[in-house]
Parts: C-alpha cells; sequence; structure tokens
C-alpha cells in the first residue's frame, strides 16, 4: 500500500518535470501525498490543480477532505462548497461535504447531505420496497429500523429508537446478531429486535439507522445524550465484580483496555482505516509505573499481542456476544479504548471511557472537542499529528495519574 503510493508520487514529480504545471499530475500527486497522511503537503497540490484547472470538481472535494483532516472546517467547507458548485448531483462529492459539516458541529444540514450515501455506487442498496421514515408523525406505523455500518453504528444511533416508540409508532430493530441480546434486555419498549439476513416482517416504513439523526432533526443541542440508554444484566455484572475483586485483593481500580481495531481487510480504504486509528500495544507499557492498577484486555479479534509486563486479564475469549461484554465493562471503573465499538459500549452504559483517537479522527467526535454531546461520561484524546500515538499516551498518563488520585 505505501509502496504503491510512493510509487505514485515519483510517477507524478516525473510527469511535473516533463509537463511543469500540469492540472492532473498536480492532483494525483496531492493523491498521493494526501494517502500518505502528508496533509500539508498535498493541499497546495490540490490547489496548484485547481488554479490550472478551476472546473476540476475532484480536485476540489478532495481539498475538502484534507483540510478537513488538518481541522481547517471554514477552509474545508469553503472547498467543498466549490466542489458542489461544480458537480452539485455527484454523491460522492456531497457525502464528503456532509461530513464536513457533520466534523464541524453542522449536524441538521450535515445529515440532510448524508443521505447522499445510499447512492454512491460503492455502497450497496438497502433493498427495501417500503417508504422510508423521514421525521413525519409515526404514530399507528409500523417502522423497520435497519442496521448500516458496523456495531459502533448500531449502538450510537439505536439510541432513537425508544424515542420513536414514543411518538407511537411500532417499532421493529434488524440489528447484527451479536448485539440482540444486549439491546432486547435495553429496549423492552421496542416490538421486535430481529438478526440481519432473517426475514423481514411485515412493515409500513423503514429507516437507516444513521438517517435516524436526520429524521429527528438533530442539532448540537438536541443530541438525546442521557446515558446510559443500555444496561448489562445486574446479576452478570456482580459475578464480573467479585472475579476482578479475587483476582487482585486489595488493587485499585479496574481499567479496560483496547488498542486495535477490526482490519476489515475486504476494504481497501477501511483497513488502511484501520491501521491508523489501531495503537501499537507496547506503547502501553508506561501503564505498568501507575501502581495497583487492575487491567483487563476487553481486545477483541486478532490483534498484536501486548506487553507481558502489563499482566492483563484477558477474558474475551468467554464473551459470546455483546450482552456478556457490556456485564464485563459495567464491572469497570474506566474503559480506555481506540475507536471501536467498545467505546461506544461503554459511552452506551454510562461508563467512564477515554477515547484514543487517529489525527483524521471520525466526523461524530467533531472538531476541535475534548468531549462530546453523544456519550457525556467520554472523553477524546486526539493525535495531534498522523501518527503521533506517544504524545496522546502521555496526556493519558498525566490524567490518569490525577484519576488515580482523585
Amino acid at each position: 500500500m505505501t509502496a504503491d503510493h510512493t510509487a505514485a508520487e515519483a510517477a507524478c514529480h516525473a510527469a511535473l518535470a516533463a509537463t511543469p504545471g500540469h492540472w492532473a499530475a498536480l492532483a494525483n500527486l496531492g493523491t498521493a501525498l494526501h494517502r500518505q497522511q502528508r496533509h500539508s503537503e498535498a493541499v497546495p497540490c490540490y490547489i496548484a490543480a485547481l488554479n490550472a484547472n478551476p472546473i476540476n470538481a475532484n480536485a476540489a472535494t478532495n481539498l475538502g477532505v484534507a483540510l478537513a483532516e488538518q481541522w481547517r472546517m471554514p477552509e474545508s467547507l469553503q472547498a467543498h462548497e466549490l466542489a458542489l458548485a461544480l458537480a452539485p448531483t455527484d454523491p460522492e462529492t456531497r457525502c464528503n461535504r456532509a461530513m464536513a459539516l457533520l466534523a464541524a458541529g453542522d449536524l441538521a444540514q450535515g445529515f440532510a447531505e448524508f443521505e447522499q450515501r445510499w447512492y454512491i455506487e460503492a455502497m450497496p442498496p438497502h433493498g427495501f420496497q417500503t417508504p422510508q421514515w423521514r421525521g413525519e408523525p409515526p404514530a399507528g406505523q409500523t417502522i423497520l429500523l435497519h442496521d448500516e455500518g458496523g456495531f459502533g453504528d448500531t449502538l450510537q444511533f439505536i439510541r432513537y429508537a425508544p424515542m420513536l416508540a414514543a411518538r407511537g409508532a411500532r417499532v421493529i430493530a434488524r440489528v447484527q446478531p451479536p448485539l440482540l441480546r444486549l439491546l432486547k434486555f435495553s429496549m423492552p419498549e421496542i416490538a421486535a429486535f430481529i438478526p440481519n439476513g432473517a426475514p423481514l416482517p411485515p412493515h409500513d416504513l423503514h429507516c437507516p439507522i444513521l438517517s435516524l439523526p436526520h429524521a429527528f432533526a438533530t442539532t448540537l443541542s438536541t443530541v438525546p445524550g442521557t446515558t446510559p440508554y443500555l444496561r448489562a444484566d445486574p446479576g452478570e455484572t456482580a459475578k464480573w465484580q467479585h472475579r476482578l475483586a479475587t483476582r487482585k485483593p486489595g488493587s485499585g481500580p479496574r481499567i479496560g483496555l483496547v488498542w486495535a481495531g477490526a482490519a476489515r481487510l475486504g476494504s481497501r480504504d477501511f483497513a488502511a482505516m484501520d491501521r491508523r486509528r489501531s495503537l501499537p500495544p507496547e506503547y502501553l507499557a508506561p501503564l505498568t509505573t501507575i501502581p495497583n492498577l487492575n487491567l483487563i484486555s476487553l481486545q477483541h479479534g486478532p490483534a498484536p499481542a501486548p506487553p507481558p509486563e502489563l499482566n492483563l486479564l484477558t477474558p474475551m475469549s468467554a464473551m459470546r456476544d455483546f450482552a456478556d461484554t457490556a456485564a464485563l465493562v459495567a464491572a469497570l471503573d474506566l474503559v480506555i479504548t481506540v475507536d471501536t465499538a467498545m467505546a461506544h459500549l461503554a459511552g452506551s452504559l454510562g461508563k467512564q471511557v477515554w477515547l484514543l483517537t487517529r489525527h483524521d479522527a471520525c466526523w461524530r467526535w467533531l472538531a476541535h472537542r475534548q468531549d462530546t454531546p453523544w456519550y457525556p461520561t467520554m472523553r477524546i484524546y486526539r493525535q495531534p499529528t498522523p501518527s503521533a500515538w506517544p504524545e496522546v499516551v502521555a496526556l493519558v498518563m498525566k490524567d490518569l495519574v490525577c484519576w488515580r488520585a482523585g
């Protein structure tokens, strides 16, 4: 992957040496640098490409993305407006603009534009024949909510399901099977939860789960941020509390750790994003300098092994689904995690959670914030520059010492 981008960079330089100022070579060079996370070098390439060819919508939207990944939001939105003017019906251009709007905090316009995702060629159609619920009065209607994206998306936006039921709708939710037990236990007001892939029950309307914020006209001031909205089985949580207490009698706080996401190797872009969001576990070694921490691995699936000196309890192989994991998380004092579903699970349970995120963080965490209206118990630690995990861990260590003392 890196070698491909390096080769593309060299080819673009050769093309520019032969034809200085060629707009396509400049735009392609910007893309090659951008994919290497060299945003500050990519931006002037995109600008030069636009100066050479002012109607190049692709360079304009890529410029907007690169600026957003440096958190230069006013400039990013200006570039996206230019791209929109040049390609007003292009769904990918509109979705790129949507994510910039969302990161900038304009949730109403951002979620409205995000509806264009269904028209992107790479996005599989949802295939529903019933009309989509878009916020009209739902009383007396059976509305089928359906998952899209990963576990984290479902955990974050399922909070709207009880709100829809409170408006008089009969709500059915199709979700990923590992979430079924947890959601059924947590949300008895929902008529049924069914696994994706199962036959669809009769319904009047459908709604993709990431379309719920738009249907509810969500703004920063109206984000339904009350937590917990999910809950673990108290009996199972009590068992974990006992097990953790007997593991290290008299030990200090119980801290769950996650350092890697799911690789999702079927998509080159998602695999690259996962490499950026995952933390080399050896960077967690400084935790051993704080005495009397009871450290528990919440890492799920294949991941690099952590340093043995962390002396982690590793219970995740016994977890059947998210209901089991929720019981374990509920027994902890703090979760420290990279940007995975675990961050959403801990946040939805109202657990203190410290999110360690890559420099080009997801739009949902907003720009320039250390908190989030979606999860009041979350604290966000961002890389100051791409790959700068040591700086993130240094901040975490400083705050952990204070948290431990207080």
